[in-house]
């Protein structure tokens, strides 16, 4: 098992890093002051598919591959014990996934710049290459091809011979160590730190991204001022101080400020005379000119034949990126026959263990298994409803049943489980939102409506189901129907206008229906569909106000929406970190639009939040038999994916 896996610049900037076990940051450093800069006894990698250099480092084996032409290190840390046959594949593949995804940002900004989001690729790799690779117990000797280097005793009098020394990577430079730390109790050297040590984690598991934060622990200013800010803050937030009180000013006693009423139905009262939209001409004039970066469709869909552009889902994005890098590489690659030879060695010692072939299977046998299969998948985040269901329904089919010849019991269950995951996410309708939108827009506008509770993306959501409708050359409307939340017809604004600046690039055309705040949202979907149809737009997307799915009064509205509007499809958007309410929220808006109505899909949103955790996909499914359609994967118009059910039963069992 790897203890840690890092990817970091020529400068000294970690821009990803995993850490399963912690690890002093002393061992990368040490890499990273022997190897690049001082250039000692250390062949420098090439991005050649073959074996990797090694370094030994106290109980740790270190081995990397470089992406010189970004000045990326890729460093993988185990314990020396181990013997971890995949990790040169490991490498390589997360080389040819980091620079296929973020080359063109680092070629375009400084490496301290770009966001990266990057754990749900990793995993995967990590979980597909350890079923292919044998972990042993026992000491290992790394073979003769591999480059070994051990740092060299401070004792020691020989110096390494000049024409062995490799020349360091470009633009790393002794400068650019942030400072020494202290000596170590069985070690007199010292090591330098490139990157400050919050740049790595210390804990088990957690995933650290570039830190942007400006100052240390304590921001910038002194104890002082910073006193002073945090007491002036508590006195502006006290809610003690008396209207009379906080009126006083420039203005003198002026009247406590009127308190907004709104009715039975969320509606704003209309006769107050107050203006709620302060975006227009009257408060500033026109917003700034839109300055949106290209965004290249083969990034995130493709082409088909028949001219339609098309999503991709998280498993073919990163064999695209795989595969592509391997054809590059394919004639400097000869790992051949030792390769297949080391998998088949992994497969066939796996098969003989826990053998139980024959056995008839009791519900006794099937007990302690089976809570541990409950136990996996609650810590997946699958909420505790569907995970006993699952276990249950797994019961019933292997009750009398005989296990194959050379099979164990873990085998047997864990391969019953994921033909009932499968079964359930698999949808059971067609999920090809272009057949049906291409055969209704020649009549009438085809009318999507977003729903969901407070927070979970719906109008991010949105516009990336626009921008997606964009790249096929649709008339897009985005109908504000959230007249409730202030700053939500301006958020929309905001995407129209970005989305305008892509359509020029893209094709299609974008525009945004409004009537301001304290409308019935009702009227406004079915007014925006009916100018829609009027004006011949082919999609009407229908924002709507997020709402608390226990709320029985906010979502009684929902059955008047549905009715006035009658959208083709209703998708809900969930978020995938919310845990087991999922089912509840599932549920209770599948019910909230009245007889014969319901939801038609799920936009499950904040997927690249969760890592391996992807429970919430299996809730919602589970408490409504409704498919998932789409998922989002990040902040911008591209970050949409399909859903992939061989992916999300993947990193379920795994």
């Amino acid at each position: 098992m790897l203890d840690s896996f890092e990817i970091l610049s020529t400068s000294g900037v970690v821009l990803w890093s995993k850490t399963y076990v912690p690890i002093g940051p002393s061992v990368v450093n040490s890499l990273i002051k022997d190897v690049f800069i001082e250039g000692r006894n250390a062949a420098a990698p090439d991005e050649s598919r073959g074996p990797k250099p090694t370094y030994k480092k106290d109980k740790y084996t270190l081995k990397w591959t470089t992406a010189k032409d970004l000045g990326l290190i890729f460093v993988a840390v185990y314990q020396s014990l181990l013997h971890l046959s995949w990790v040169d594949e490991l490498l390589d593949n997360i080389r040819a996934l980091f620079t296929g995804l973020y080359g063109e940002q680092l070629k375009k900004s400084k490496s301290s710049a770009i966001s990266v989001k990057f754990d749900s690729y990793f995993d995967r790799q990590v979980q597909e290459l350890e079923k292919t690779g044998e972990t042993t117990s026992a000491r290992h000797e790394d073979s003769a091809s591999d480059v070994q280097f051990t740092p060299p005793s401070t004792s020691s009098d020989a110096d390494p011979s000049a024409d062995e020394l490799p020349p360091p990577i470009p633009g790393l430079r002794k400068a650019d160590l942030a400072r020494p730390i202290s000596r170590d109790d069985n070690s007199t050297d010292v090591t330098p730190i490139p990157t400050p040590e919050t740049s790595r984690p210390t804990t088990p598991a957690v995933n650290n991204h570039l830190l942007t934060a400006k100052g240390g622990p304590g921001g910038r200013g002194s104890r002082r001022s910073r006193k002073a800010a945090s007491s002036s803050s508590a006195q502006a937030s006290s809610g003690d101080e008396s209207p009379a009180r906080r009126g006083k000013g420039t203005a003198g006693k002026a009247a406590a400020k009127k308190m907004r009423k709104w009715d039975a139905e969320g509606m704003a009262d209309e006769d107050d005379g107050t203006t709620l939209d302060y975006s227009g001409a009257a408060s500033g004039g026109e917003m700034p000119a839109a300055n949106v970066e290209e965004i290249r469709q083969d990034t995130w869909g493709r082409k088909t034949k028949k001219g339609e552009f098309v999503l991709k889902d998280l498993d073919e994005e990163m064999d695209s990126i795989i595969a592509a890098s391997k054809e590059k590489q394919a004639a400097a690659s000869e790992e051949g026959s030792s390769g297949l030879m080391g998998q088949g060695i992994g497969a066939i010692s796996g098969l003989f263990r826990n053998v139980v072939g024959g056995k008839k299977l009791t519900k006794d046998d099937l007990v302690k298994p089976l809570k541990a299969m409950e136990d996996h998948l609650l810590n997946k985040n699958v909420a505790r409803e569907a995970a006993v269901q699952l276990c249950q329904s797994v019961e019933t089919e292997l009750i009398g049943s005989k296990t194959a010849t050379f099979t164990s019991m873990d085998t047997t269950i864990r391969a019953a489980m994921n033909t009932a995951l499968i079964k359930i996410l698999t949808p059971t309708t067609s999920l090809d939102l272009l057949r049906v939108v291409e055969a209704t827009r020649k009549s009438r506008p085809f009318v999507i409506s977003i729903v969901g509770v407070n927070g979970v993306g719906k109008s991010t959501n949105l516009s990336k189901l626009a921008f997606f409708f964009l790249q096929n050359q649709y008339r897009v409307l985005i109908a504000a129907g959230d007249t409730f939340r202030s700053g939500a017809v301006e958020q929309l604004r905001v995407h129209v206008r970005n989305l305008k600046e892509l359509t020029k690039r893209e094709g299609g055309e974008v525009d945004i229906f409004e009537r301001g705040y304290g409308k019935d949202a009702a009227n406004i979907a079915k007014d925006a569909v009916q100018f829609a149809a009027e004006q011949h737009y082919d999609v009407v997307l229908i924002d709507t106000a997020g709402r608390r799915h226990n709320d029985t009064r906010l979502m009684s509205s929902l059955e008047k929406f549905a009715k006035l509007a009658q959208p083709d499809k209703i998708f809900m958007v969930g978020e995938a970190l919310v845990g087991t309410d999922s089912v509840a929220q599932a549920r209770n808006f599948n019910d909230s639009f009245g007889p014969g109505r319901g939801l038609d899909g799920f936009v499950v949103s904040k997927c690249d939040t969760v890592g391996d955790m992807v429970g919430t996909l299996v809730s919602m499914v589970f408490a409504t038999g409704i498919p998932i359609v789409f998922l989002g994967v990040g902040q911008h118009y591209s970050d949409l994916r399909g859903f992939s059910v061989a992916w999300a039963v993947q990193l379920l069992m795994s």
